[in-house]
């Protein structure tokens, strides 16, 4: 069973350099809404899976919009999940292992790779990327299906990045989900993780 600790916020660093902040602006308000209690049970039910780093740093490898929106909440603690200890390894060694794992994602709000140097040290450094919010939300309406795949959901925002107009206005978003919803369940798509398969089926054989 891997161990589980209560942790102030700040001592959680990131592995990304965005987050979809449409994405957590709602956690936000959810978590605003609990009694203490009520958000002590949801966060040990929830906890942010993390790596054990030199001097007792730990870093998250989930659970990043998790992470900020307790960040724009003003809630200053969180649970994590201790998912392996690299605390032996040092510098670039340590990020080596963290990159084999795929446990690191240091890519920017256009899609575009940078060094680890990127990736901030707290999670209110995170920047906005747009399509990680459209990623989430196409997700909930459908779209596709959640899996444990590594940032899958920023495998579907570059996959929207290149084929859907970024919005202005909430309108505009709402028709953005509707057409990200009817790309995700298209041929395109097949090969992104959590494409529904039967409608790939479907879409080959439109006779069966």
């Amino acid at each position: 069973m891997k161990k589980i600790v209560r942790l102030e916020l700040k001592q959680i660093h990131p592995t990304q350099v965005t987050a979809g902040m449409l994405e957590v602006d709602e956690k936000r308000k959810h978590f605003a809404s609990l009694s203490e209690d009520e958000l002590k049970r949801a966060l040990k039910a929830a906890p942010i899976p993390a790596v054990l780093g030199r001097d007792g740093t730990h870093f998250a490898t989930d659970h990043h919009h998790l992470a900020r929106a307790l960040f724009d909440a003003q809630i200053n603690y969180a649970y994590v999940e201790v998912m392996a200890d690299l605390s032996k390894l040092k510098g670039d060694a340590f990020w080596l292992e963290m990159s084999n794992r795929r446990w690191v994602h240091p890519y920017d709000e256009h899609g575009i790779l940078h060094g680890i140097a990127a990736i901030p040290s707290s999670v209110s450094g995170l920047i906005d990327d747009p399509y990680r919010s459209l990623a989430a939300f196409v997700r909930n309406a459908g779209g596709y299906i959640k899996t444990p795949e590594p940032f899958a959901e920023f495998q579907w925002a570059d996959f929207f990045r290149t084929r859907i107009r970024l919005w202005t206005t909430s309108f505009q978003f709402n028709a953005a989900v509707e057409q990200g919803v009817h790309l995700a369940r298209s041929p395109d798509a097949l090969v992104l993780p959590g494409f529904y398969k039967t409608k790939a089926s479907a879409a080959a054989n439109p006779r069966a």
